[in-house]
């Protein structure tokens, strides 16, 4: 049974918070590889930037998840801030061309066909230096993410909008229920 479990959906959903609760509770969690690559490259001075290089940026997070997806042990559950299917979603919603790598890759990594999609959720919604898209943006992210999960066959589970906790539970009695926990 694969135990990559996926978090997705548009920005400032609530993913990472539920995620660095998780991590609090002892779980193993990947981060999200846009927000290292944006970091990584502010930071170097770099041009791999969603405001510089779409294509460029695209390519460093999908390296990033392949990196993220070996450094699964495959004993525990480990939960992922994304994958590599964010990469193509987002080549779609930025008409950035499709490699055949990259295809290849999100037929390649597999994780857990149920995923867990956070909906766009306006109240929480925060700009900040890593993330400059306006709401809209975040919904139209939500779309494509919605799109490239099934286009590769997950099923997608939404998360209610709640508290943290009441996320967090929500995942854990979900993968319970399938015999995951």
């Amino acid at each position: 049974m694969n135990k990559r479990i996926v978090f997705t959906g548009g920005p400032g959903g609530g993913k990472t918070s539920v995620l660095t609760y998780l991590h609090r509770l002892g779980y193993e969690c990947a981060p999200e590889s846009g927000r290292q690559v944006i970091q990584d490259q502010t930071a170097s001075g770099g041009m791999a930037l969603p405001w510089k290089d779409k294509t460029a940026f695209r390519d460093q997070m999908a390296m990033q998840e392949i990196l993220n997806h070996k450094q699964y042990t495959g004993s525990d559950i480990m939960f992922y801030d994304r994958s590599i299917i964010d990469c193509y979603g987002y080549s779609q919603l930025e008409q950035i061309f499709l490699s055949t790598d990259l295809i290849n890759r999100c037929n390649e990594l597999m994780y857990n066909p149920k995923v867990f999609i956070f909906p766009p959720w306006e109240e929480i919604y925060e700009n900040d230096a890593e993330r400059r898209q306006d709401f809209s943006q975040a919904v139209a992210t939500y779309y494509e993410m919605v799109k490239a999960y099934r286009n590769f066959g997950y099923k997608l589970i939404e998360v209610p909008k709640t508290s943290v906790v009441e996320r967090a539970e929500f995942i854990i009695n979900q993968l319970s229920v399938r015999g995951i926990v």
